[in-house]
C-alpha cells in the first residue's frame, strides 16, 4: 500500500533525464506486487500448510508473524548496511533472496524450516520495497515523482486487491507450495527485467542506524506510533486465519477468495479515500471513522459467527469495510508523523512502516493464540484491539497538543 514508498532515508541522486519516463517504473511495480503477494497470501493457505507440515493452524500462522516481525526490523538495518550500493544491483538482489526465500518456503517439510524461508523472504521484500520506491522517484523529473511513486506503490495495492486471491485460487487448485513457487517465478523474472531494462543509477549516502532512530525521542512522535501497532494488530487478528474464521460464518472454500477480493478492494478504496479526507478533514477525524467501522465490521462478523452462517452479500460488505477500515489508517497516520517531526518525514514514515508489520506480527500472533478459543473470541479480540486504537488516539492527541513539533 502507499505507506510502504517512504521508508528509505536519503534516497539516490536524482538520475532523471529526458529518456527517462514512467515506463521504467512499471516493472519496479511488478516487484511490489511480488512483494504484496507474497506478504499477505499465506493467508488463505494456512489450512493446507497446516496439514502438510502435520502442525495445527495456529502454528503455521507463526510464518505470518515471522515473515512480518522480520520485515520490521530488517527494513531499517538493511536499509543502513545496502545504503552505498547502486540501486539496480540492490533491486536485483532483493528479488533473488525473495524468490529464494519463496522457494525454500514452498519446498519446506517442516516447519523450522518453513520459519527460515520466511524469514529469507522478509529480507528480500525488506531490502527492495522502499528502494524500488527512492529508484522510481529518481528516474523521472521532480514534477513526475509523486506519479511515479504512485505507479511503484501501485504494485502493493493491486496485490492486496488481486494478488492474495488469486494466489489463493493457485493454491486451492494447485496446492501451497505451487502458490509460492509462482511468486518466486515471478521475482525471478522482475529481477532479470529489471537487470536488463533498468538504468544504472548510485548508491545513497550512508545515514547510521542510529541517526534513523534519533526521532524516536521525540514524544510528539512516540505518542503516534503506538496506535499503528494498535491498530494493525486489531485488523491482522482475523486475516492471517482468514479460511477458519469466514468458514464460521459459512463462506466456503472458493468463496474465501472472494472475500480476500472484496477486502483488498476495500483496502485500496479505504486507501485512497484517506489521503482525501485527511488533506480535508485532518488526520483525527479519519481515524476514529476508520476504528469505529473496524469495530462495527469485526464486531458484527463476531456475532454473525456464533450462528454459524450468514448471508453472503452481508458478509462481503462487513469484510470490504473491514479491509477499507484497515487501510485507511496509514495516509492519516503519515500525517500526524510528519506534521510531528517535518524535518525527518523519511525517518518517521520508515518508522511507521516499521511500526505497521509489527501491528501485523503481533496481531497474528494474538490470532493464534485465540483460534482455540473459537472465531467468536478471535473477532471480539479484534474489535477490542479497535476500541483500544480509539483510547489510545484519544491519548495520544492529549499529548501532541502539549508538545510542539521538533525540527532536527
Amino acid at each position: 500500500m502507499s505507506h510502504l514508498h517512504t521508508r528509505t532515508g536519503p534516497g539516490p541522486d536524482t538520475a532523471a533525464g529526458p529518456g527517462r519516463g514512467l515506463r521504467f517504473t512499471l516493472i519496479l511495480a511488478a516487484g511490489t506486487f511480488a512483494v504484496g503477494t507474497d506478504a499477505f497470501v499465506v493467508a488463505g493457505l494456512l489450512p493446507d500448510m497446516a496439514a502438510a507440515l502435520r502442525v495445527s493452524t495456529a502454528a503455521a500462522g507463526q510464518s505470518v508473524t515471522v515473515f512480518a516481525i522480520s520485515y520490521a526490523v530488517l527494513a531499517p538495518v538493511l536499509s543502513t548496511l545496502t545504503a552505498r550500493l547502486p540501486r539496480r544491483t540492490l533491486l536485483v538482489a532483493a528479488l533473488l533472496v525473495l524468490a529464494a526465500g519463496n522457494l525454500l518456503s514452498a519446498a519446506a517439510e517442516t516447519l523450522p524450516v518453513l520459519i527460515v524461508g520466511r524469514i529469507v523472504a522478509a529480507a528480500g521484500a525488506a531490502a527492495y520495497t522502499p528502494n524500488a520506491g527512492a529508484a522510481g522517484a529518481s528516474l523521472v523529473p521532480p514534477a513526475l515523482r509523486g506519479r511515479a511513486l504512485a505507479v511503484v506503490i501501485g504494485g502493493l495495492t493491486v496485490a492486496t486487491a488481486l494478488g492474495v486471491p488469486l494466489g489463493g485460487l493457485t493454491g486451492r487448485w494447485l496446492g501451497w507450495r505451487a502458490a509460492l513457487v509462482a511468486v518466486a517465478l515471478l521475482a525471478l523474472a522482475v529481477a532479470v527485467a529489471v537487470r536488463l531494462a533498468m538504468p544504472a543509477l548510485p548508491g545513497a549516502a550512508a545515514v547510521p542506524l542510529r541517526a534513523r532512530l534519533t526521532a524516536l525521542r521525540q514524544p510528539a512522535v512516540l505518542a503516534v506510533l503506538p496506535l499503528t501497532v494498535i491498530g494493525m494488530a486489531a485488523c491482522y487478528t482475523v486475516y492471517a486465519f482468514a479460511v477458519p474464521t469466514l468458514g464460521a460464518l459459512g463462506v466456503g472454500a472458493y468463496q474465501v477468495n472472494l472475500m480476500l477480493l472484496l477486502y483488498g478492494l476495500g483496502a485500496v478504496a479505504g486507501n485512497v479515500a484517506s489521503g482525501y479526507a485527511t488533506d480535508r478533514w485532518g488526520a483525527v477525524p479519519v481515524l476514529v471513522v476508520g476504528y469505529a467501522a473496524m469495530v462495527v465490521a469485526l464486531g458484527v462478523l463476531g456475532a454473525l459467527s456464533t450462528a454459524g452462517s450468514a448471508p453472503i452479500l452481508l458478509v462481503g460488505l462487513l469484510v470490504a469495510a473491514w479491509g477499507a477500515a484497515s487501510w485507511c489508517q496509514t495516509p492519516a497516520q503519515q500525517h500526524r508523523l510528519i506534521a510531528a517531526a517535518p524535518q525527518q518525514a523519511p525517518l518517521v514514515v520508515s518508522l511507521n512502516s516499521s511500526a505497521i508489520y509489527l501491528g501485523i506480527g503481533l496481531g497474528t500472533t494474538a490470532g493464534g493464540a485465540a483460534l482455540t478459543s473459537g472465531v467468536p473470541t478471535m473477532y471480539a479480540l479484534g474489535a477490542a484491539g479497535a476500541v483500544l486504537a480509539l483510547l489510545v488516539l484519544h491519548l495520544g492527541q492529549r499529548i501532541t497538543r502539549r508538545t510542539p513539533a521538533v525540527a532536527s
